[in-house]
């Protein structure tokens, strides 16, 4: 368990880096690469991006997935252990010490917002919200993956066996937001499970248009993961969401 401190956040990502570049290595974990990537990335390519900030990049992982597709990417990130990988896989890349919360950086800056399973970490999502707004571009996009609410809502316990010996996912307290420890691996942080209509309402406040939406199911995975995969097809546990920035205010 790591140490408590004054920011549990960052805390809890400097206890648990090394275990966290054990379990992504350099291809990512399962979720990303087989339920997630290919709708990401998917989104990505029907753009037209020329820059992007990746908000929470950790180890640099989808920096340099859209750096491969010609972009322009500064990566953000709190974890000092984290930022160290990711510059050296990507010598050339633009890599930087900030929280969501507070970015150091100029408005409308970047045409593409990326946060790949980010604001499940971010303690204060108003602020993030806010200044991922600020440094988007008239126009641009925030490309968004996150776990579920009825995913998070079911943390800690998650899937149990019931009495009758079945495997079921008991999902509780959906209305109440509030603090949920996710340990796996080694691994051992503070998420934060928020009901849907929080993510949602804190974008649609800021007068963003929804232009995409999705909960990905698995594709592609190694067929020794079928009983795997078939927990992701029981379960909704990611979603995938698109937000476009006006122009102008008229555009609202």
């Amino acid at each position: 368990m790591p140490p408590c401190g004054v920011d549990e956040m960052i805390t809890d990502w400097d206890w648990s880096a090394e275990a966290w570049l054990t379990e992504q290595g350099d291809a990512g974990d399962w979720g990303r690469r087989y339920v997630l990537d290919r709708v990401m990335m998917g989104r990505v390519r029907a753009g037209s991006f020329r820059n992007a900030l990746d908000v929470g990049c950790g180890e640099g992982r989808f920096c340099r997935m859209l750096a491969e597709e010609g972009i322009k990417t500064t990566g953000i990130d709190p974890t000092e252990r984290l930022l160290a990988t990711a510059r050296e896989r990507d010598m050339h890349g633009d890599y930087r010490t900030g929280r969501a919360e507070h970015l150091d950086l100029p408005d409308g800056s970047f045409d593409l917002i990326v946060s790949y399973l980010s604001l499940v970490d971010i303690p204060d999502l108003t602020a993030a919200v806010s200044e991922i707004v600020r440094v988007c571009a008239p126009g641009g996009t925030i490309l968004i993956a996150n776990l579920t609410s009825y995913n998070t809502a079911g943390q800690p316990e998650g899937w149990r066996r019931r009495a009758d010996g079945e495997l079921a996912f008991a999902i509780d307290r959906y209305q109440d937001e509030r603090p949920i420890r996710g340990q796996w691996r080694g691994i051992d942080i503070l998420n934060h499970h928020r009901p849907m209509r929080t993510c949602m309402q804190a974008f649609l406040a800021a007068g963003l248009r929804l232009t995409f939406f999705d909960e990905p199911l698995p594709d592609g995975y190694p067929p020794e993961n079928e009983e795997k995969a078939a927990r992701y097809r029981r379960v909704p546990y990611f979603l995938v969401m698109e937000w476009r920035k006006p122009r102008e205010i008229s555009d609202v």
